[in-house]
């Protein structure tokens, strides 16, 4: 058994010693970068668009608000005109 175990601890340490770590070679490091630029200009400009229609659609429910308030304000006015013109018109001559 002893012979094994030598046996297994030497391919053991032989593996060991061949194997070398690869570290990332200089095009592998400039293509993820080069990928990490292109993601970027890609999505920078989306994220910005959709930031500014958010904000336009917020402006415009606003806008559409304070048109709505102005079109009820207006019919208030009309009727109130129309009652007046009746006064005047009507029954101010009696």
């Amino acid at each position: 058994m002893n012979i094994q175990e030598d046996r297994d601890e030497l391919l053991e340490l032989y593996k060991k010693s061949t194997s070398q770590e690869e570290n990332l070679s200089l095009k592998t490091l400039w293509v993820a970068y080069l990928l990490l630029l292109v993601c970027l200009c890609i999505l920078i400009p989306k994220i910005y668009i959709a930031n500014e229609i958010y904000y336009t659609s917020r402006e415009i429910s606003d806008i559409n608000n304070k048109r709505d308030v102005l079109l009820e304000e207006n019919r208030a006015l009309k009727i109130k005109l129309e009652n007046m013109k009746y006064k005047n018109q009507v029954i101010d001559p009696l």
